[in-house]
């Protein structure tokens, strides 16, 4: 913005030179090129520079839709100006998780009396406000909001409850017991119901899941097409949802043609459910299905449910063989060319033909996936992690050279024991003395070269044409790759203390190191990468590849990489991320990380990071090198770390950052804290759901959702 500013400013002088003027271009150019720009930027500051950009600016195409939700730099007065300025021209406004931003910037969005979709999730809005505010949306038909205690279905005006009537599709996050607006919205055909309600209240009473008094009002879902719920741990949420579901139980709408519930741990079916599925079975024909692993595991419902032209599917965690798989989801190999995203994460028998006697570190069956591949050749999304997929010594049957034939994979989940070679997990990598052994040893210097510049000079160089080489080099278009040890937990689970111990890796994964971190540098449009548990990672050299080759990396995730005793990968790590100038989120989970000076400054590199989070059990950091950091890199709107050091040191430090740059960050959210004190999880509690969810706890995303659910 600062350069396209610039630009216009001088126009006369750049006449006279041999640079090309940006006034020349076409408008329809420049709207291209304006369309990049943030909304608040064009309105508050771009088209203040010229008359043709005043013009622009303000066109249909630009001010029809405004996205807030990952603008970090907006503040109270910005929106009150971009409401007071646009504020007729807007139709679909997106605040998610404008955390900052205090209630009462709820108010100015009356301004926008057109809005037809309207995302207010993670904003605070009281009862009053949201009844003020939506009495005067009229052609509103699309909204998103939290349900936080306090909420107070009966202040909702009689005009509020008449724009909730027309509203046809609703997201709602619940933070406590409640239906919140969904027995007011008598036309819906979209239900998105987020549950994040805590089993405790701060002062440690037991929360009920029954509703509040005068919250009895049935949801109306005759028109549902999509409903989706997505429950975060705890029995509290299990009761509440079942209130949701009791009303489809009754009576199945005939339109219904996704159904997804998405439920962690063990959710157990009741008679009211299976009755909801029989009569699904009955009398709808789904697009979209996922089911709590108990619903499924044993029982016949897949045999018995219809599909049209189904675009999603997830058995997460279900126990499901990969002969049911074929016979009863993909019906033989048929009518599976509309599948663009399948789920089969922690699903430990979903390639092998039935899972009675199998033991789940068997060797798969590569006709199952091979039948998989044929029928759904359209996929775009595929998650196979948390699971042992052990390919045999079959030639052209290995996971990675079936998985090579889906040329329009966008994003990809594996397991590490599934890409190594047969037969190289046999024997134990041999040991090198010009490479860091994987033992406690001396100590390796921070800052001295410690790995080749070059994959070809290693020792322990693999050749290229191993099977997830091809891999990558057939997925050219691969967006989003995550390869996760299929015994791998975060020390950060999510309501519950910091898990101490890890499973060891699997046998098979013992040879996956240097070499296939290497391979992924193949990816030129990989945007957000994901590496977990992988045991063989020497030098960590295969990373310096990827900040060299893949430019567009956006998300970096990097756990429990190489031995445990010590960070290994450290200087190559540093070597990469002075090459990822595009870099925006970046989080590291390895024990007895070392946050000093050296690796902040190699950070500082990293001109566009916005998000840090380190998860380190007996992991050490230098205060002064953390406040350099946040002082060189601007645009750092999320820090947390979770180490070793003592509660006084980080309580410490995250006084300084906030003290120091929330005023000129407003959306500035700082978490320092000890990962094994006892207040951990009240202190994870008070961290915005966007960080939350998306950096700070480590899980699969793949396919964790069906495509563009939400917009």
């Amino acid at each position: 913005l600062f350069l396209f500013h610039q630009e216009v400013v001088s126009e006369e002088s750049e006449e006279e030179s041999n640079g090309v003027n940006l006034m020349e271009f076409s408008d329809e150019i420049l709207l291209h090129i304006l369309s990049y720009v943030p909304c608040t930027d064009l309105v508050l500051n771009v088209r203040r520079t010229c008359r043709k950009l005043a013009t622009l600016c303000l066109d249909k195409s630009l001010t029809h839709t405004v996205l807030l939700q990952k603008d970090y730099k907006v503040s109270k007065d910005k929106v009150k100006q971009l409401m007071r300025d646009i504020g007729k021209e807007i139709y679909q406004l997106n605040m998610a998780g404008c955390y900052w931003l205090p209630s009462s910037t709820i108010d100015h969005v009356t301004r926008c009396k057109n809005l037809v979709k309207l995302n207010l999730s993670g904003c605070h809005v009281t009862s009053l406000r949201l009844s003020k505010m939506l009495s005067s949306l009229q052609h509103l038909r699309s909204l998103a909001i939290d349900v936080n205690p306090g909420f107070d279905a009966s202040q909702l005006s009689s005009e509020c409850k008449a724009t909730l009537s027309r509203v046809s599709e609703l997201k709602q996050t619940l933070y406590t017991p409640s239906y919140g607006v969904v027995p007011c919205c008598t036309s819906l055909e979209k239900l998105l119901l987020y549950f994040e309600i805590l089993d405790r209240s701060r002062e440690g009473f037991m929360l009920s899941g029954q509703l509040m008094v005068g919250e009895s009002n049935v949801p109306h879902y005759q028109n549902l097409r999509i409903f989706y719920a997505r429950l975060a741990p705890g029995y509290v949420n299990q009761e509440v949802v079942r209130l949701y579901l009791a009303v489809l139980s009754d009576r199945t709408p005939e339109n219904l043609h996704a159904f997804l519930i998405s439920a962690p741990g063990s959710f157990a079916e009741t008679g009211a459910t299976k009755n909801l599925l029989d009569s699904m079975a009955r009398n709808v024909c789904l697009d979209a299905l996922q089911l709590p692993k108990a619903w499924i595991n044993g029982s016949g419902l897949l045999q018995h449910l219809k599909f049209n032209n189904p675009f999603y599917f997830s058995f997460s965690r279900c126990t499901l063989s990969g002969g049911h798989l074929i016979q009863r989801v993909i019906n033989g190999g048929k009518d599976l060319k509309s599948l663009t995203s399948l789920n089969l994460s922690g699903c430990v028998h979903c390639l092998a033909p039935e899972s009675l006697f199998r033991k789940a570190e068997d060797d798969i069956d590569s006709s199952i996936l091979e039948s998989l591949v044929v029928s759904c050749c359209n996929l775009r999304h595929l998650n196979l992690s948390a699971a042992h997929h052990h390919s045999s010594e079959s030639i052209g049957n290995h996971l990675c050279q079936l998985l090579s034939r889906l040329k329009h994979l966008l994003s990809l989940a594996l397991p590490v024991c599934s890409i190594t070679d047969v037969g190289a997990s046999v024997e134990k990598p041999p040991s090198t003395p010009n490479l860091v052994p994987q033992t406690f040893g001396r100590k390796v210097r921070i800052g001295v070269q410690t790995y080749p510049r070059n994959l070809g000079d290693q020792t322990n160089q693999k050749i290229e044409s191993s099977v997830f080489w091809a891999l990558m080099g057939s997925l050219r278009f691969l967006e989003t790759l995550e390869i996760i040890g299929s015994s791998f937990s975060s020390a950060m689970p999510r309501n519950e203390p910091a898990i101490r111990n890890s499973l060891p890796p699997c046998v098979r994964a013992q040879s996956v190191g240097d070499s296939e971190v290497a391979a992924i540098s193949q990816l030129t449009y990989l945007q957000s990468l994901t590496l977990a548990q992988l045991p063989n990672i020497l030098t960590g050299s295969g990373l310096v590849n990827i900040g060299l080759q893949c430019q567009h990396l956006r998300t970096l995730s990097l756990a429990n990489l190489g031995m445990m005793g010590k960070v290994v990968y450290m200087s190559a790590l540093m070597d990469m991320l002075k090459h990822c100038k595009c870099l925006r989120d970046l989080r590291l989970e390895q024990p007895y990380f070392c946050a000093g000076a050296q690796f902040f400054q190699a950070l500082s590199h990293c001109s566009s990071l916005q998000r840090l989070c380190i998860v380190s059990r007996s992991g050490t950091l230098q205060s002064d090198a953390v406040m350099s950091f946040m002082a060189s890199c601007l645009e750092v709107i999320m820090c947390h770390m979770f180490m070793g050091e003592s509660l006084t040191v980080c309580k410490n430090l995250q006084q300084s950052i906030v003290r120091s740059f929330q005023a000129e960050r407003p959306a500035l959210n700082v978490v320092i804290f000890p990962l094994l004190h006892e207040d951990l999880t009240e202190v994870i509690r008070d961290v915005p759901m966007r960080h939350l969810d998306e950096i700070t706890l480590f899980k699969s995303r793949v396919a964790e959702e069906p495509p563009n659910l939400w917009w």
